[in-house]
């Protein structure tokens, strides 16, 4: 049987099927009735295990729902913290995180990597070569500033991603532009050249964006997240019920 995947996020919701390790057919969802977009999934057909990754807890009456949808429910949230802790990860990092890194191991098995997730925020993470966790940094997402410089400034107005690339603006619009994105890239360049031995990956809804705007040889894998919950999810079938 094939398993669900649910990636929660700060303003977003990502599900994948899966069989075994290997990543199915994906689905997008933003809006508030997240509880019926899961269940719209499993109304044809009910997962062996629904594997749910959340940066916020899930509350009680929907946990019970989520278990009412498949045979099995591995959960991955502040109240469920138990599981990740064999994969070395420390437990301040969000879920969706955890599990990108996690996928970041599997992919590039002795490798040290540089992980980037472009979304909500900007989210840097280190793994050396043996796949142990060596810190990270959370900055603000690209559409974060734009939504920042807007609201705490009274004068500037809210701008979105440019397509034409500008180092150097030549109006008001443009020079957010420019601002923000020039800004993010230097932050990027900072840290591959901190690191330059490792291997760079960008994940997360912005990544393909600013891959084009890179100099250094880039891996993308949009579905990082996903990828790490489908290895977690295999390792816990093939532990727990085989």
């Amino acid at each position: 049987m094939a398993n669900l995947l649910i990636e929660i996020g700060n303003t977003a919701v990502k599900a994948a099927w899966s069989e075994g390790s290997v990543l199915g057919k994906t689905f997008r969802y933003q809006g508030e009735k997240v509880m019926g977009f899961i269940m719209s999934l499993t109304e044809k057909q009910m997962p062996l295990v629904m594997t749910v990754v959340s940066v916020r807890a899930v509350p009680e009456e929907d946990e019970a729902a989520l278990r009412e949808a498949c045979q099995y429910l591995v959960l991955l949230d502040p109240a469920h913290q138990d599981l990740l802790s064999s994969y070395g990860i420390p437990d301040y990092l969000t879920y969706d995180r955890a599990s990108s890194l996690v996928a970041a191991k599997y992919l590039f098995k002795g490798k040290a990597c540089t992980v980037f997730d472009f979304g909500t925020t900007l989210t840097v993470d280190f793994l050396d070569a043996q796949g142990r966790y060596q810190g990270g940094n959370i900055s603000l997402g690209c559409r974060t500033r734009f939504k920042a410089l807007n609201r705490y400034s009274k004068a500037l107005p809210l701008v979105d991603m440019p397509s034409e690339d500008k180092f150097r603006g030549d109006s008001e619009k443009s020079s957010i532009e420019s601002g923000v994105i020039s800004g993010i890239i230097f932050e990027i360049d900072g840290y591959i050249r901190s690191n330059p031995e490792n291997i760079v990956i960008f994940t997360g809804g912005d990544a393909i964006y600013f891959a084009k705007r890179m100099k250094n040889s880039i891996f993308v894998v949009c579905n990082l997240g996903l990828m790490g919950l489908a290895i977690i999810t295999d390792e816990y079938v093939k532990k727990n019920i085989q």
